[in-house]
Parts: C-alpha cells; sequence; structure tokens
C-alpha cells in the first residue's frame, strides 16, 4: 500500500544520475566520470526559505541552531534555481529548521520552481500557515505536502507541538480546505500527515487514521524516532520499538484504494538492527542530495547543519553549480565516501535507503547479479 515508496527510495528510478554516481566512484581517476560527477546537481534537494518556527516541538532534532529568525532572499533564490535549470536537479523539499510556510514569499519560492525551472517541489510542514491565498496561488505547482501531526487528539497534540490546542483545529481546518481545492480542480498532488511515533502518542493513532479519513487525505505517515547527534533533545533517545512491531497488521484496517497508512516497518527494523548489515561508507553525499539553510549555506547532509566539515559555500555569495562543481565540494565528496566514519552519523538518516542500494550496487552484494 505503500504506493509512493515512502518507507523504500526511488533512486532506481533515475539512472542516469546514478550511473554518473557510481562511475565515479569506480574510476575515481578516470577524468570522463570525474566531470560527470563534478557538474552534476544532486538529484534531491531540502531547503529551508525561513529559519523561525512557530512549534517547538518536543521532539525537535534541530532544535541546537536557535530557530534563528532569517529569510532566504527570493531573488537569490531565483538565481539559484537558474543556475540548477537542466544540470540534475530533479526536485526540492521545502522544510528545513524552520516553518516554510512562515515565508511571506513562499509562493513566489514554488511558482519559481517548477514554472521557471522544471523542479518538483514538495514541503514537509507543520500547515498551521497553510492559507486559503497559499493554497489557491501555489498547490497546483506542487507534488505533495506531508504534514507534521503527532498525535491524534488535540490535548496531545499540543503537549508535543508545545503550542496552544486550538492549533489542532486550525490545521484539520486548513488541510479540509486544501482537500477541497483539490479535488475541485483535479490536482495530482498528494496531501498526508506523518507522525513520530513516541510514547505519549502512541494511543492517539486510531484517532489520528480516522481524522486523516475524515478530512480526505490521501496518506499517514507513522515512523520512529532518530536521535539527532547534535540535538538538544536526548529524552526519546532510547525508545524501545520492538513493542510497536504489531501495530503495522493492526492499521491495515484503514487502508483502501484512496487512503493508506504508511508503517514505516523497514525503517524500525533498521533502527532495532543500528548498525547491523549497515554499509560502511556513504555515497548518497554529497552526490544524491543537498540542504541549503534559509541563510543561504549549502550543505552537504542536514544532518551535519553547523558542521564546517559539511559546509560547501553560500548562495548569496556563488552560484549554486558553482558551489556545487568547486573543487571543495570534490574534495569533500572524497572524504565522506572514503574517510568518514559513518558511526557519526545519524541512524535512518534521510539516505540510508538510498546507501544501501548505492552499497549494493557498487560492491556488488547481491549473488548472481547477471542473471536478471
Amino acid at each position: 500500500m505503500d504506493k509512493f515508496k515512502i518507507d523504500s527510495h526511488k533512486y532506481a528510478y533515475h539512472p542516469d544520475h546514478s550511473a554518473n554516481v557510481i562511475n565515479y566512484i569506480r574510476n575515481k581517476d578516470d577524468k570522463q566520470y570525474i566531470e560527470a560527477f563534478k557538474n552534476q546537481h544532486p538529484l534531491y534537494m531540502e531547503l529551508s526559505p525561513v529559519g523561525a518556527c512557530n512549534h517547538r516541538c518536543t521532539f525537535c532534532a534541530v532544535d541546537y541552531i536557535g530557530y534563528n529568525s532569517v529569510f532566504m532572499d527570493l531573488e537569490v533564490y531565483k538565481k539559484t534555481i537558474d543556475s540548477m535549470k537542466t544540470k540534475g536537479c530533479k526536485s526540492i523539499m521545502f522544510a528545513g529548521e524552520g516553518e516554510p510556510l512562515l515565508h511571506p514569499e513562499i509562493s513566489e519560492f514554488v511558482n519559481y520552481t517548477k514554472i521557471e525551472g522544471g523542479i518538483d517541489t514538495s514541503f514537509t510542514t507543520n500547515a498551521f500557515k497553510l492559507s486559503e491565498n497559499f493554497v489557491e496561488k501555489s498547490l497546483s505547482n506542487i507534488a505533495w505536502v506531508k504534514v507534521s501531526f503527532n498525535a491524534g487528539t488535540s490535548k496531545a497534540y499540543s503537549e508535543i507541538h508545545r503550542t496552544k490546542e486550538k492549533d489542532f483545529d486550525v490545521v484539520c481546518n486548513n488541510l479540509r480546505y486544501a482537500v477541497e481545492y483539490k479535488n475541485k480542480h483535479g490536482l495530482k498532488v498528494a496531501l498526508g500527515m506523518q507522525m513520530l511515533l513516541l510514547p505519549e502518542n502512541q494511543e492517539t493513532l486510531h484517532d489520528l487514521c480516522n481524522l486523516a479519513i475524515d478530512i480526505g487525505l490521501d496518506y499517514v505517515v507513522i515512523k520512529p524516532y532518530s536521535q539527532h547527534k547534535f540535538s538538544n533533545t536526548t529524552k526519546y533517545k532510547n525508545i524501545d520499538y520492538t513493542q510497536y512491531l504489531g501495530l503495522e497488521e493492526e492499521l491495515k484496517q484503514y487502508n483502501s484504494k484512496n487512503f493508506n497508512v504508511v508503517f514505516r516497518i523497514n525503517t524500525i527494523n533498521n533502527w532495532i538492527s543500528q548498525n547491523n548489515e549497515r554499509y560502511c561508507h556513504c555515497m548518497a553525499t554529497p552526490s544524491v542530495w543537498s540542504y541549503i539553510m534559509a541563510d543561504g549555506e549549502v550543505y552537504s547532509c542536514s544532518a551535519y547543519l553547523l558542521d564546517d566539515r559539511f559546509k560547501l559555500g553560500n548562495i548569496n555569495e556563488a552560484t549554486f553549480h558553482d558551489i556545487w562543481s568547486s573543487e571543495r565540494r570534490m574534495k569533500h565528496a572524497h572524504y565522506v565516501m572514503n574517510e568518514l566514519d559513518i558511526n557519526e552519523c545519524r541512524v535512518n538518516c534521510r539516505m540510508d535507503q538510498v546507501n544501501r542500494y548505492l552499497d549494493n550496487v557498487v560492491n556488488e552484494k547481491i549473488d548472481h547479479i547477471n542473471f536478471v
């Protein structure tokens, strides 16, 4: 029922991009493959238009950054998109260290990305600012909106998001309008909720699923918490997810032709097993994805924001293409792929499934690969 492959990856559907990455890893001294890797942009990018956030979730991984009231300049962003055209980037997710919908010009960000850049857009948001104006101006240019909605009751929601209980109803009403607008105009955008499974919200799971169906959403994602290495929050560090494995079967009752619960069993099992049978090197960074902070700083990985080892440049000072094709990024690629100790890394990071795929291909870990 996971038709969007949320609990997996889709990198295998981009053979041209992956071929350049794999050829570079296998042939690091070949100028042809070096140039192809050097000039190919990340397939996927995460970008934070705003550093500030209107919620203070108990599980926030980027609390160490400080929720700074920094707003990305629209014209700088447009130049960034212009420098990325036709160089490999296919998608941008607006999320980040802040709440993306707080940016007053966020519709312009979305529309320029899709219309002028030809790049797909999406959002991870708390949806408190998912206004009718934004929906009407930009929903047609968005592939999906995943709402961080971490409980099925207003009381538990307000305690986890550390906000007012009335925000629960505000977000639900915003989503109802988005669903109504989507259906009225025949849009393909997928609208869903995502809940981090925590001790404080596990008893509201069924409430959440029923609520999502009532609103008319496409899916609900249930995923495990993953401890960020730099976060000030450690209260969820040692959650035992083995006690929740039976929920996968229990929640199947809500699946239908138009709605499904994505219980991230693969991610949970990887969390339980931790480093068992894990790849030894990260190959997805800095090749498959990248991250741009609200202040314009470009990082190769969102798990290492503010870590100078992963900082590649700033779009206020240079074009994204110049940053990505620079010697600094190439030296960084060598470091990550050969020297970085992945025990430093966050378990179940964004690129975990992609790294498992690349590891199998590059190191030929599947037997009898020639028998397709």
